[in-house]
């Protein structure tokens, strides 16, 4: 099985530390927690990092503290990550790897989006539930799926519409992106 580092690679720590434009902390933000330009700015202003487990620890506390982001701006960073059951040509690799697909598959996948009918049943079920957690609560669905098939996040996501409230969704969110960076700095091979 081809190992995750091998789709990607974070920059060495320093290379962020030293670096005078913010390119290269743009591609480790995208990397470990997707596009997300609030992220970017709070960590460029933190530097230096002895690690990227601390850059993680930081962004935790920053996404963890209400009194840091406005309201939009926490919409940003959540709505950054890609729909529960996306398309798989739209999915980053990481992406696909952590929406259970093996690093294998992941890799051929990124680039063609062949599907099962129970694949295909699936993904029209999450793509309802996407609708309806986004009418419900104004942004994206996250979960750390932590390589759980893609079915066994449908009554996950049936019970944070049925049993949540924006407030707990919005901790949820950010609390499991910050899972989620801390699985693909493992995965990545780096600390």
């Amino acid at each position: 099985m081809a190992h995750v580092s091998a789709l990607a690679t974070l920059p060495p720590i320093s290379d962020i530390n030293e670096a005078s434009s913010i390119e290269r902390l743009v591609s480790a933000v995208t990397l470990l927690f997707e596009p997300a330009e609030p992220i970017v700015q709070h960590l460029y202003a933190k530097r230096p990092f002895a690690s990227y487990t601390a850059l993680i620890d930081e962004t935790g506390t920053f996404l963890a503290n209400p009194e840091s982001l406005e309201h939009e701006a926490r919409l940003e960073i959540i709505n950054a990550h890609p729909r529960i059951g996306a398309p798989k040509a739209n999915l980053s690799a990481l992406s696909l790897i952590e929406q259970g697909y093996s690093a294998e598959d992941a890799a051929k996948l990124a680039t063609q989006a062949a599907t099962s009918q129970d694949d295909e049943a699936t993904q029209a079920k999450l793509k309802e539930l996407n609708e309806r957690y986004e009418a419900k609560y104004g942004f994206k669905f996250v979960v750390f799926v932590n390589g759980r098939p893609r079915s066994e996040i449908i009554p996950v996501m049936e019970s944070r519409i049925e049993n949540s409230t924006e407030k707990q969704e919005m901790k949820t969110a950010l609390d499991d992106m910050v899972a989620i960076a801390r699985d693909r700095l493992k995965k990545l091979g780096a600390v």
